[in-house]
């Protein structure tokens, strides 16, 4: 599964030909959360909620990028890196 950003110790990553909705998987020590890119809810599973809130703010700023590389997923194409959060 390609990895696209790296904060605060949180990994963003796609898996190729994933089922739909849009969505990107959020690892955050043993936690993850699958987050819909174009309604940025949680669809399953679950974060911290500081955590939480850091993937949200991010996924604001890039919503297209991650459209973008759901798109190449789809398509079995390696994805764009996305800048982490500052």
């Amino acid at each position: 599964m390609p990895t696209l950003s790296v904060f605060y110790g949180i990994l963003i990553q796609m898996f190729w030909n994933d089922h739909a909705p849009p969505h990107f998987h959020a690892l955050y020590a043993d936690d993850e959360a699958l987050i819909d890119i174009r309604t940025l809810e949680v669809i399953e599973g679950q974060l911290p909620r500081r955590a939480l809130s850091l993937v949200l703010e991010w996924a604001q700023e890039h919503r297209t990028e991650l459209m973008e590389d759901w798109d190449l997923c789809a398509h079995r194409q390696a994805p764009n890196k996305i800048a982490p959060l500052p």
